[in-house]
């Protein structure tokens, strides 16, 4: 990332994954209770932001499926200055990289970076909490990016526990196929009422599992979305017959991505020399804080 007066270029948005997910119930405002593990990684699409003078904010570059007005950096720089009363205005620029309905967060992690950048670069100075209450506006994965370090999470997702994680390198395919979180949220078979656990558990089961987190629980949308995403469920047979990993390939959040988790990074590549070459897929490895997590304090 390189920083002037004026200007932020290369601010990576990082990818998340959820190493497991339980849903353990329905609220009254028909809004599930979760829980999970959020995982940071260190690939995402990179943000650029240049100040305008003319109280302007703008996206320069095109995002298929996307209009200005529903690009989530758009409003997130929206509710930002509406909040501080700032006269400040931006240009941002993004390099798309992480699919949409995947499961990986691109959307949430790119507002959460234009929060914690346009508060570097507008000079506003809110703290990590304010960001995190303004970001919960934007969507439930939103705050967690904002928090800026792996975390336990529960509630909608807003409630934030950091928790430490191994190093870790994984393996992420991403089949040809949209999954809508909404959609797989209404599916009558979903499983919603997974025991709770405590953040003690995880870590006791981590401790015994000779430091696997991904060992611990399961996702509970996964066979929902398996079944009803043929795509999903080719991508998970084949991790089964065709990778030996010490925990089974698992989806990540609704889906549609796929991960495996390797001790190295040399193991993960080897996976992934094996894949139809027509499959999408990255090697990325674990984060333990967001790239602009000193923008807040």
């Amino acid at each position: 990332m390189t920083e002037t007066q004026d200007s932020l270029r290369g601010c990576l948005a990082p990818a998340k994954l959820n190493l497991f997910l339980h849903i353990t119930g329905r609220r009254a405002d028909g809004y599930h209770n979760l829980q999970t593990v959020f995982q940071l990684l260190d690939w995402g699409d990179t943000l650029h932001f240049k100040r305008r003078n003319d109280g302007r904010i703008t996206r320069t570059t095109a995002v298929e499926g996307v209009s200005a007005e529903q690009d989530l950096t758009v409003r997130a720089a929206t509710l930002l200055k509406q909040h501080t009363g700032t006269q400040e205005g931006v240009e941002i620029d993004i390099e798309k990289r992480l699919p949409m309905g995947a499961g990986l967060g691109g959307g949430s992690s790119d507002a959460a970076t234009t929060l914690l950048a346009l508060n570097r670069l507008w000079k506003l100075h809110l703290t990590r909490d304010e960001l995190q209450s303004l970001a919960l506006k934007l969507g439930a994965d939103v705050p967690f990016f904002v928090f800026g370090k792996n975390a336990f999470a529960e509630g909608v997702g807003e409630a934030l526990e950091a928790v430490q994680l191994p190093p870790r390198h994984f393996l992420v395919v991403t089949p040809q196929v949209h999954v809508p979180t909404a959609a797989v949220f209404c599916e009558k078979s979903l499983t919603r009422d997974t025991k709770p656990c405590t953040i003690a558990v995880f870590l006791a089961q981590q401790a015994t599992q000779k430091g696997w987190p991904e060992s611990f629980g399961q996702n509970d949308m996964q066979a929902v979305v398996a079944e009803k995403y043929a795509e999903v469920a080719q991508v998970l047979r084949w991790f089964d017959q065709n990778v030996e990993c010490v925990v089974p390939a698992r989806m990540t959040g609704s889906g549609a991505s796929v991960f495996a988790a390797f001790s190295s990074r040399a193991e993960a590549e080897a996976a992934q020399a094996k894949l139809p070459e027509s499959w999408r897929s990255a090697v990325t490895s674990s984060l333990d804080t967001h790239p602009l997590f000193a923008f807040a304090a």
